[in-house]
């Protein structure tokens, strides 16, 4: 990555302008994901397609409407990255508000619905404090790959955390060895080796301390 480019990158919450490219982005880059493939099922394409979109234009909402940070990397005024942080300050896992169950059952039904409290569940559990946040989502344009913009947003998020008084890291479960090496790359470490339905991963964390 050039200095050029270097200068033209900046991250910033988003806005609602932003929402509807944010989850396009989302969707293109979590579309052959194993867990979401597992928890919303995809016998059939065209249902798992519309699962998915109902998936992250749910979560992107209500950590909209939750003031959670959805930080946005961009390349100009172009949005090339996304990075959605939720805190222990929202009901997560099972204790998840009931409108938010209600919107996500009607958008993927129940049973996906519950495999999604599920991993919120377990990452909790091996979270080491009340004090951490969960990494949601986090992705780049396809075109915008393999360019060094992950690290970028990566670290977004980390210098976000640093300035959270109240947090005391952040959490994420990673199936995706590329993945996984990125996140570990800007300081994050396993603390856990779990499956999520049939998914084996990882749950790495970020501890500012």
């Amino acid at each position: 990555m050039d200095n050029n480019t270097l200068e033209t990158l900046r991250a910033v919450y988003l806005t609602a302008e932003d929402i509807r490219v944010a989850a396009s982005i989302l969707y293109n880059a979590y579309h052959d994901d194993p867990y979401f493939i597992e928890v919303l099922g995809q016998q059939d394409t065209q249902q798992y397609e519309q699962k998915l979109r109902a998936a992250i234009r749910e979560e992107l909402n209500e950590l909209w409407q939750q003031e959670q940070p959805l930080i946005g990397l961009f390349d100009g005024d172009r949005l090339i990255g996304v990075a959605c942080v939720i805190t222990q300050q929202v009901p997560l896992g099972e204790g998840r508000y009931w409108h938010w169950r209600f919107k996500m059952m009607l958008g993927t039904g129940w049973k996906s619905t519950q495999g999604l409290m599920q991993k919120e569940t377990c990452i909790l559990e091996h979270l080491p404090s009340q004090k951490c946040g969960i990494l949601q989502f986090i992705a780049l344009s396809p075109n915008e790959q393999h360019k060094g913009y992950g690290a970028k947003l990566i670290q977004a998020v980390l210098s976000w955390c640093d300035e959270q008084r109240r947090l005391d890291g952040v959490g994420v479960f990673v199936s995706n060895p590329s993945h996984h090496k990125a996140l570990v790359q800007q300081g994050f470490t396993s603390i856990a080796t779990v499956n999520v339905g049939n998914v084996e991963g990882e749950i790495l964390f970020y501890n500012k301390v």
